[in-house]
């Protein structure tokens, strides 16, 4: 029987004796490997357990006698599972990122009714709720709780053979049309990710109607505009690549490729003479990224990230692409490598030739976005609690600036501090913090790279914050909070009165949406700066929603309501995402 979010309060309890009880039992554990890891407190070790790489010859696909019996179809479906739901955080090899180690060491010590607990409750540091959201079964709860005591299978290697076969352009460049031949306004449209569909929603902005839907890769992480605006690139989970243009009648996909097993970004060309050139995506597994043709997602040029950590020298064997961002002020990709903590500039200009500057960082490196001037890339490294801060004109690290528990800021917001001038934001997984780091080294030297101001928000799980040059108001969620009233609202501050208490804004009750877990996520401005639009994620067999509000005046100004909107997640308006506004 599937567990939704009205599970009763005595089951709620009962749960929460159960987590604390076993974190009892836990904390033995923990203390035993911290005694034998001198230095290293416990807390570090329960984020990052014991460094060390997993032998890829042990990774076999088959049920080890140390693990919990399991059938094959069993560890099929198990397997089928992780890669879509778990992978993400905890990585391939679950060897540990934004979530913790999952490697046997840990799993078998934990034991069944611990896993289980955590699979179904999640933390307030993120972990997801998976049972009692709805999303898992009782029986998949269990069937997890056991796969995760078996040796994880390696997957295949995916190289330049495998690329090419899945490679299909639908429409070639010359049969495309050569202007606009729609009446859309364009800048205001929204790309919506409709997770568990595998597929994106256009939303025109103005009319607040739904475009067209389209097919894409399962769980679209991500969706990038080129430089001039006309196509939409979107890569989801499953490393599926799909190139959309915009000027079509109706706008669709025009080409596809498969680069990888599992991914998140993907980037296009910036530097002027070069815009649209040339696209990049990076994949979680294979650890590589691709450079293909802007026009047609030919794959031309594949480069691997495997090797040492930034921080003790050692090799890994699955350091993973995060996010990749196009410098305006070089013909440069900016690619961070999660695990080992370096940040590459990638120089396009030549990919016969190609020329990196390898910038060392900190592990484990995400997300990030540019300062409000375009010269200054800050990048979470979220293991580490720091920001990396990249000067993309001088082509070096600006500064590490230490900052709350598991920084998650998706793009970042930017805003002037009416006591520190021009900052840049970060929310947080781990914490209900909100770190403020100055990015004015010319008018405000005494405050570039140092953390100005830090609020407190609703509570952890957040994973994104955003405002607009046009807007007097800070936006912070908690999607990610096991706590439904904070993973259902919002934090709103206003930036002229930091100091002020923040106004929660109660966004899934403004949706009206019946039961469900209803996690609302991601603020996205539209052009205009007026309004801002957030996803309301609800299970994939409830309904789910986007709720528009007023900037100004903070109330409810539209419910989009479809039966196609399954499980929306990111949202990212055309003007904003070309012109890096956030």
């Amino acid at each position: 029987m599937t567990l939704n979010s009205m599970t009763t309060s005595r089951t709620r309890r009962a749960g929460v004796f159960l987590v604390s009880a076993l974190a009892f039992a836990v904390g033995s554990v923990l203390a035993a490997e911290e005694a034998a890891r001198p230095g290293t407190s416990s807390a570090e070790i329960s984020y990052e357990g014991a460094p060390g790489a997993i032998d890829p010859a042990t990774m076999k696909d088959f049920m080890d006698g140390e693990g919990p019996k399991m059938t094959k179809q069993e560890f099929a479906q198990a397997k089928e599972i992780f890669f879509q739901r778990c992978a993400g955080c905890h990585g391939v090899l679950r060897k540990g990122a934004t979530g913790k180690p999952l490697t046997t060491d840990k799993t078998r010590a934990l034991g069944t009714d611990y896993l289980k607990a955590m699979i179904t409750y999640g933390s307030p540091a993120g972990m997801p709720n998976w049972g009692t959201s709805g999303d898992f079964t009782e029986a998949q709860i269990d069937l997890m709780a056991r796969y995760l005591q078996h040796e994880p299978p390696q997957p295949p290697e995916y190289g330049m053979p495998e690329m090419k076969a899945s490679w299909k352009v639908l429409i070639p460049p010359e049969k495309r049309p050569t202007q606009k031949m729609n009446k859309l306004n364009l800048d205001n449209l929204f790309s919506v990710t409709l997770r568990d569909a595998g597929e994106i929603a256009l939303i025109d902005g103005d009319t607040k109607e739904i475009v067209n839907i389209i097919k894409t890769g399962y769980a679209v992480h991500i969706s990038r505009l080129s430089a001039s605006g006309r196509y939409l690139f979107v890569i989801g989970r499953d490393a599926k690549i799909n190139l959309i243009d915009l000027w079509m009648e109706k706008p669709d996909n025009v080409a596809e490729i498969k680069v990888g097993m599992e991914a998140r970004s993907v980037e296009t060309s910036k530097f002027p003479g070069m815009e649209d050139k040339y696209a990049v995506a990076g994949t979680y597994w294979p650890p590589q990224f691709v450079i293909m043709d802007g026009d047609t997602l030919e794959p031309l040029k594949i480069v691997s990230t495997r090797g040492m950590t930034v921080d003790t020298q050692e090799y890994h064997p699955e350091p993973r692409v995060a996010a990749i961002v196009a410098s305006h002020k070089h013909p440069e990709f900016i690619v961070n490598v999660k695990e080992t903590g370096h940040i590459l500039m990638v120089d396009y200009s030549d990919i016969n030739n190609l020329k990196t500057t390898d910038i060392e960082a900190a592990p484990f490196l995400h997300d990030g976005g540019w300062d409000a001037s375009k010269r200054y890339f800050l990048t979470a490294a979220n293991k580490s609690n720091k920001l990396a801060v990249v000067d993309s004109q001088d082509q070096k690290l600006a500064a590490l600036v230490e900052v709350g528990d598991i920084p998650h800021p998706g793009r970042g917001a930017n805003f002037v501090d009416p006591q520190n001038g021009p900052v840049w934001a970060t929310s947080h997984l781990g914490d209900a913090s909100i770190t403020l780091v100055g990015t004015d080294p010319a008018g405000h030297p005494d405050k570039a790279w140092k953390v100005v101001r830090t609020l407190q928000g609703q509570g952890g799980g957040s994973l994104f914050i955003k405002t607009h040059p046009k807007s007097k108001n800070l936006y912070v969620d908690t999607a990610l909070n096991s706590v439904e009233k904070l993973s259902q609202s919002v934090a709103v501050f206003n930036i002229d009165k930091l100091d002020a208490p923040f106004t929660v804004l109660p966004i899934a009750e403004w949706a009206d949406l019946g039961e469900g877990p209803k996690r609302v996520v991601q603020p996205e401005f539209n052009q205009a700066g007026d309004e801002v639009w957030f996803s309301v994620w609800n299970a994939k067999d409830k309904k789910s929603a986007l709720v528009v509000v007023d900037d100004k005046t903070l109330k409810l100004k539209k419910v989009i309501k479809d039966d196609r909107l399954v499980t929306p997640t990111g949202k990212f308006n055309v003007y904003n995402t070309v012109h890096d506004v956030y």
